[in-house]
């Protein structure tokens, strides 16, 4: 294997890493709390409820998994093996989007909540038969959470993140062309969606 090849294919990795999906969830909740909070601890306990059950919960069952072998990466390359952790996602996040209601929360954190729900579920029902890529559909709802609250200025900032994580999917090889644009189009069109019936 080249050195070039390895560089590049470390790029991928770090790319890979850094915007995973529980990455981009718990980051792109943080402004959005702040934003419509009073006070700055009042948004941080809010993202932090939000961060904790969606994203740090369902990646520690996955770490865990991980070390018994279950598993092969946090990644999860095989199909079959994402059924259990978006299972646990499922669970976690439906259990986010009552605790922020109960809270008290601004409507658009449970929305979010509601929308990740939305996702997991459906990206569930096509990893039984397919498999998506779940980078792309996160960081384009990132994109589209970006729109919604702060603006289309702000949104097309964010958008080149898109091509360059469905690169470095398709760099490691853990997608396809087909798939990555699936994700990209499933991550655009549920907050559509369920902003357009609510």
């Amino acid at each position: 294997m080249s050195a070039t090849y390895q560089m590049r294919a470390n790029w991928a990795r770090i790319i890979s890493n850094l915007l995973s999906p529980p990455m981009v969830w718990a980051v792109m909740v943080f402004p959005i709390a702040f934003r419509y909070a009073e006070t700055r601890s009042q948004g941080m306990i809010w993202a932090l409820t939000y961060g904790i059950l969606v994203c740090l919960l369902p990646i520690l069952y996955i770490a865990w998994m991980v070390k018994r072998g279950r598993i092969g990466d946090l990644h999860m390359k095989e199909r079959h093996e994402r059924i259990g952790p978006f299972i646990v996602s499922i669970v976690c996040t439906a259990l986010a989007w009552q605790t922020l209601r109960m809270m008290g929360a601004p409507s658009i954190l449970p929305l979010i909540a509601g929308v990740t729900l939305v996702q997991l579920t459906v990206m569930t029902l096509i990893t039984l038969v397919w498999q998506i890529s779940m980078h792309a559909m996160s960081v384009m709802v990132a994109v589209v959470a970006t729109g919604v609250v702060f603006g289309t200025g702000p949104a097309l900032a964010v958008f080149p993140l898109v091509p360059i994580v469905g690169a470095a999917r398709l760099k490691l090889q853990r997608h396809t062309l087909a798939q990555v644009i699936a994700g990209a189009a499933v991550g655009a069109l549920i907050p559509l969606i369920v902003l357009a019936v609510i």
